[in-house]
């Protein structure tokens, strides 16, 4: 982060990263000496935990469900004086405490939010929107906030900036920017949050009462998660909890933690125990975020850009520096479904975006058959099951499907036999080519070392083989009026691992170029476990999932090993990491390698997608991490977007990005990736 380049790499706070929690603290309705003190021990479990912005319910200071003894002068005096010893005990902790009292104000009493840190009283941001409808009565006792604006309030010794234009900032942390508001701010049309991300808060907070009722904990996870995404913000909400008057009410002390519409953690509901529910937020993501979404920009100008209204206050803080680990969950696998109680409906989604995308593509072209080619590897068998349901779909025999497998000079009798195995179950016109004559004379042709015998299995050698295929499926597709349809993936277009032109980069239409090697093994998968093929055929698609990956282009070695992909690039599963987070939040090779390890360094922590062989679970240290990462900016910034910047129509099947020059990713082709290697080198440690 900006100011932050002495922070070492382990520091979560380096990356970006603000520890953030809610808090139910133990409470007793008017009783505000104890309310005080579970208070300040729910603030030092959250020093212990090394939180840095801990925010807790509305009018935990008091308790909310008080009624007429809001305005009684004894316990809003009460409240004064414990706000300051608040103020004072604050002064030796890490996390800027966000703590709710009635104050008053100028002969007003107003249900407030306090920021708190490090001694200071750092501002006061009173209630909008105050509700009074069925239970609620909140405008009996108190004056709603809308329009308190460039005002101070005095609470016992202490000035603060009071009003509802306020946003907080750190000194220490860039972009650890918040604002706050209560509870019915979020139910309205117009959420007063909205506003403060619009003016720069990355961190929207909601100390919150909220009386639980049937079904309102899933409506409150709709509002966080809706006002997170729409604000491209984090949105951190704390409800009262056990101990607050069951006079006519009950509650349950619900916390939760959202960012960009994904749920980081929740509490636990009606706990008896105090309960602080931490997570580590990714305030950079949210900005890099913000920049690519011109419209959240033209929202802010719509709005008469909200940060010439509001106030800034900035504040000083001790985040705690050094390697205190990384609370939040991080995908393995971001293409990947991992929803378990979705998964099905996850998966259909994604395999019939391809189906939907080439069916209409077919029906537009008006060919008389689909060519493609059948290497028994998995993009291929992707692609083609994709094609048998288009056939489904248009009530077209399969037999319209033209596959060809074109064994080459290192293709396997396994992938071989795969491929006609798949071919026969699926029903479509099947045939073999043997390229391997046409390569030799080619290769004679030009001179090259292979056609005197010798074994230079060098570029050449592997697209002559490549680009013959690929001249092939066209003069085919020619000969019988058909189109070409592509295989390769969008992992392969990042790594530039497909030969340009005459190649497996080209065809009529790619069907899989924005599905990730990661998710074609998934789906292919899914399609076996939820039966959308015959028996024989399933059988067939685990035998290709089960198959090393390989381009099968050098002749297997004396040992009889084949050429293997990822022993050459890297895993396939490192590297669609890699390309998520860079392509779809831009951020820099020391940040990825930091989450990379986090959730590859050990294969019992965090979750695996639903069903997950065990097999194949695998882990990665650090140093492995770097090595592959340097190869993947290497290939992606510096070597493969010519390749790219030609690619043939496909669809996008993934939020996390697809490479079209039409769509998502648009670069030079001829940029270098020397700045991003420096930063891999300078910031990440080799060992």
């Amino acid at each position: 982060m900006s100011g932050q380049t002495d922070l070492p790499f382990h520091d979560l706070h380096t990356h970006g990263f603000v520890r953030v929690a809610t808090s139910t603290p133990q409470v007793r309705t008017a009783d505000v000496s104890f309310n005080r003190d579970a208070i300040l021990a729910e603030a030092q479990r959250a020093h212990d935990a090394h939180v840095d912005l801990l925010v807790y319910p509305e009018l935990c200071l008091s308790s909310y469900a008080m009624d007429d003894l809001h305005l009684q002068s004894a316990l809003l005096d009460a409240v004064e004086d414990a706000v300051g010893e608040i103020v004072t005990a604050s002064a030796g902790l890490t996390p800027v405490l966000l703590i709710g009292a009635p104050l008053r104000h100028n002969g007003r009493l107003y249900n407030c939010a306090l920021a708190i840190a490090s001694g200071k009283l750092l501002g006061v941001v009173p209630k909008s929107f105050l509700p009074n409808y069925r239970e609620f009565y909140e405008k009996r006792w108190f004056a709603h906030g809308r329009n308190v604006a460039d005002m101070t309030i005095r609470v016992g010794d202490m000035d603060a900036p009071f009003g509802s234009d306020l946003i907080f900032a750190s000194n220490q942390l860039s972009s650890f920017i918040f604002h706050m508001e209560i509870c019915e701010d979020m139910w309205v049309a117009t959420p007063p949050s909205t506003q403060g991300a619009l003016a720069g808060a990355t961190i929207l907070t909601n100390l919150s009462a909220s009386n639980i009722t049937i079904g309102k904990s899933d409506e409150r996870h709709l509002l966080c998660r809706s006002q997170s995404s729409r604000a491209s913000a984090a949105y951190v909400y704390s409800a009262a909890g056990h101990g607050e008057s069951t006079t006519d009410l009950a509650w349950d002390g619900q916390g939760v933690i959202y960012e960009l519409g994904d749920l980081l953690a929740e509490s636990e509901r009606f706990s008896l125990r105090a309960e602080l529910c931490i997570a580590d937020v990714d305030c950079e993501r949210i900005l890099q975020d913000r920049m690519q979404m011109q419209s959240f920009n033209d929202a802010a100008e719509a709005s008469s850009h909200p940060e010439k209204h509001f106030r800034t206050v900035r504040f000083d803080h001790s985040p705690k520096c050094g390697d205190i680990g990384l609370n939040r969950p991080i995908r393995r696998f971001p293409f990947v479904p991992n929803r378990q109680n979705r998964l099905d409906e996850d998966c259909y989604e994604a395999f019939n975006i391809q189906v939907d995308a080439l069916m209409r593509r077919f029906e537009a072209t008006k060919p008389e058959c689909m060519v493609i080619g059948i290497s028994g590897g998995l993009d291929s068998t992707h692609a083609l099951i994709v094609a048998a349901k288009v056939c489904d779909r248009l009530s077209l025999p399969r037999s319209i499907i033209r596959g060809y497998t074109m064994p080459g000079f290192g293709t396997s009798d396994y992938t071989k036999e795969n491929a006609w195995k798949l071919m026969w179950a699926l029903g479509i016109t099947g045939e073999e080519i043997d390229i391997r004559p046409a390569a030799t004379r080619m290769l004679e042709d030009i001179g090259h070392p292979v056609a005197k015998g010798e074994e230079v299995y060098d570029v050449t050698f592997e697209n002559v083989q490549a680009g013959l295929r690929t001249d092939y499926l066209f003069r085919l597709a020619g000969h019988y009026n058909g189109f070409v349809i592509g295989t390769g993936d969008l992992s392969e277009l990042a790594l530039g691992w497909c030969t340009y032109g005459v190649g497996d980069q080209m065809s009529h239409y790619a069907v899989n170029a924005g599905v990730p090697k990661t998710l074609i093994q998934y789906l292919i998968n899914w399609s076996t476990t939820t039966k959308q093929f015959n028996t024989e055929t399933h059988a067939i698609l685990q035998d290709i999932l089960n198959t090393e990956i390989s381009p099968e282009l050098v002749p297997a070695g004396a040992d009889g090993a084949m050429q293997s992909t990822e022993a050459k690039i890297g895993p396939y599963e490192l590297n669609d990491f890699f390309l998520h987070h860079i392509v779809r939040f831009g951020q820099r090779p020391s940040k990825v390698a930091f989450l990379a390890w986090h959730a590859w360094r050990d294969t019992k922590r965090g979750l695996w997608p639903a069903g997950f062989p065990e097999a194949k679970k695998n882990e990665y240290d650090l140093l492995t991490i770097r090595s592959w990462l340097e190869k993947f900016l290497r290939r992606f910034f510096a070597f493969s977007q010519f390749k790219r910047s030609a690619i043939p129509n496909g669809p996008k099947v993934s939020a996390g990005g697809a490479l079209s020059p039409r769509g998502d990713w648009r670069a030079p082709s001829d940029a270098v990736a020397d700045l991003w290697l420096a930063e891999l080198e300078s910031k990440v440690p080799k060992g």
